[in-house]
C-alpha cells in the first residue's frame, strides 16, 4: 500500500469511528482532521467536502466486500454458491444493521438528495454497488454455477433493491432485520436460479 493509499484508508477509518460514535450530521471534516492527525490540505487532496468523504466510504465497503468476494471464489476450496452466497448475505446483514456506519451513511446521504452533488454522488455509489453485483453474477455464470440464462443485471438490481430495502426497513425498525443468512441465501439461489 502507498503512502497515498495508507492515508485515505487513515482518513476513511477515521471517519468511519467519528460516524459510529456522533452521527452523520455531528462529525465535521474538522472532526476527521483532528482524528487523523493530517493537515486540512491532506483531507482536500482526497475530497471536495464530508458528503463526498461519506460517499467515499460507501464505495470503500463494497471494494472491501468484492475483494472478500474474490478471494472466496477464487480459493480452490470453494465449489459452488454456497460460499460466496454466504459472504454476500452476511455483508447484507450487516450493512444493512440500522447501527451499522454505511447504513447511517447511506440514510444521512438520502436525506441530502436534494442538494446535486449528493445526489450524484448517490447515484454514483449506487451504480458501483450495481456494476459489483452484477460482475459478482457474471463470475457465477462463469464458473457455471449460475445458469448462463440468467439476465444479470435485472438479478443484480433485482438484490441491490432489496438491500436498500432492508436498509429503510431496519432504520424505520430501529432493529436488525428478522431476515437471516440463511434466508438470505434462499431468496438469492431463488433470484439467481
Amino acid at each position: 500500500m502507498t503512502a497515498a493509499n495508507t492515508s485515505f484508508q487513515i482518513i476513511l477509518d477515521a471517519t468511519e469511528v467519528l460516524i459510529q460514535e456522533k452521527g452523520c450530521r455531528q462529525t465535521t471534516l474538522q472532526d476527521i482532521i483532528r482524528s487523523t492527525g493530517l493537515s486540512k490540505g491532506a483531507i482536500y487532496h482526497y475530497v471536495s467536502g464530508k458528503d463526498e468523504l461519506l460517499g467515499l466510504v460507501l464505495k470503500s465497503r463494497v471494494e472491501k466486500m468484492n475483494a472478500r468476494f474474490t478471494e472466496v471464489v477464487t480459493s480452490p476450496n470453494t465449489s459452488g454458491l454456497d460460499d460466496p452466497l454466504r459472504l454476500i448475505s452476511e455483508g447484507m446483514l450487516q450493512s444493512t444493521n440500522h447501527q451499522d456506519v454505511t447504513n447511517k451513511i447511506f440514510i444521512y446521504l438520502l436525506s441530502q438528495m436534494d442538494n446535486p452533488k449528493v445526489a450524484a454522488m448517490v447515484q454514483d455509489a449506487y451504480k458501483f454497488t450495481l456494476e459489483t453485483c452484477t460482475r459478482w453474477i457474471d463470475v457465477g455464470k462463469m464458473h457455471k454455477v449460475i445458469p448462463a440464462e440468467v439476465h444479470s443485471a435485472k438479478v443484480a438490481e433485482t438484490l441491490v433493491m432489496f438491500m436498500y430495502g432492508m436498509r429503510v426497513q431496519n432504520t424505520i425498525m430501529q432493529e436488525p432485520s428478522q431476515m437471516t443468512v440463511q434466508d438470505l441465501i434462499a431468496f438469492m439461489t431463488r433470484s439467481l436460479g
